[in-house]
């Protein structure tokens, strides 16, 4: 059996408002409000399910949500490590115009035994499947009684034992610690903000942001997947650049965007092979489709994607113009 294994160490609830109009300190009724279990991994794993990819997301939830998790849409695709007590729940609030307001309850740390698990149920999932990729996704906690993140070395390690590539999407400390040790990640995928802080200073043309990647490349990460919003995203690797962007039918939910985009990377990367049978770009392939698949998931009021994208088309340039500004943090 093949498939792609994600690692969810923090997992969550996404509980999602719509509202007529958001004003601070004033007081607002939901038009509407759902509840799901998420987590980035969880909804790269939900993503690639829908693109027809078979999938299973090691997740770490609270004793009290398994029974709810169990009942979800994405129950078939979970294997959850039990912690005691609740899953920490993530807010977001979206106004008429679409605009979101996301709040991410803080991450409580995990144990040593309940990382132990953890790492032991991401190890059976590779044993069981011929696993192309394990996709570390969200924010790490630390490790309980530390005081520090907790060490990916030793996930890191069983992938390689089974010979899967490793992608990862963090930030704040937990890129940052990556960042110092990156050997072995094959795949980061920041965004503009993110790798803005990575290196240590402002990125506003494509060209900049280009250079920042290739700065993250030389130290040891095979290819980095930069997005940028709603000027599309941009992959680099030691020698090229592939910029792409869709557009999405309309704005519903700005969450999981990034999520399905790195499923919708993914996804083209398998079928790598079959593009370079052809004569297709294999890098300008995957590209394309994580714009696409970004663009989609813009138009689901849910974190989770149903289906793939039908027709979002994106436009990709692998010579791009390195002088094209970016749109400011904030605006559209």
């Amino acid at each position: 059996m093949s498939g792609f294994v994600t690692l969810t160490a923090a997992g969550a609830i996404d509980a999602t408002y719509r509202v007529g109009a958001l004003r601070r300190g004033a007081f607002a009724r939901a038009e509407s409000y759902t509840r799901e279990v998420s987590g980035k991994g969880v909804n790269v794993s939900a993503a690639l399910a829908a693109g027809g990819a078979r999938t299973v997301a090691v997740v770490v939830l609270g004793a009290d949500d398994v029974r709810f998790a169990r009942c979800g849409l994405t129950a078939p695709l979970l294997r959850i490590v039990e912690v005691p007590g609740s899953t920490r729940v993530n807010t977001s609030i979206i106004d008429a115009d679409g605009a979101t307001t996301k709040v991410n309850a803080p991450t409580p740390p995990l144990s040593s035994d309940a990382w132990d698990a953890t790492v032991s149920a991401v190890r059976d999932e590779l044993s069981a499947r011929t696993a192309p990729w394990l996709v570390i996704s969200g924010s790490l906690p630390d490790l309980a009684g530390t005081g520090s993140l907790i060490d990916l070395a030793a996930v890191r390690a069983v992938a390689r034992e089974h010979g899967a590539r490793v992608a990862v999407d963090t930030s704040g400390a937990a890129l940052d610690a990556l960042l110092a040790e990156p050997d072995g990640i094959d795949l980061l995928t920041p965004n503009a903000e993110e790798l803005s802080a990575a290196v240590g200073r402002p990125l506003a043309t494509l060209g900049e942001v280009v250079d920042a990647a290739r700065e993250i490349v030389a130290r040891g990460v095979g290819t980095v997947l930069a997005s940028l919003g709603a000027d599309g995203l941009v992959a680099v690797t030691a020698d090229r650049a592939v910029f792409a962007r869709a557009a999405a039918p309309y704005v519903a939910n700005t969450a999981g965007a990034g999520d399905a985009a790195l499923a919708g990377f993914l996804l083209g990367l398998t079928r790598e092979a079959a593009a370079t049978a052809a004569g297709a770009d294999p890098l300008a392939v995957a590209a394309a489709s994580a714009a696409e698949w970004g663009a989609h998931a813009v138009a689901h009021a849910s974190t989770l994607v149903a289906g793939p994208p039908h027709g979002i088309r994106a436009l990709v340039d692998t010579a791009p113009d390195l002088e094209r500004v970016l749109t400011p943090e904030g605006e559209t």
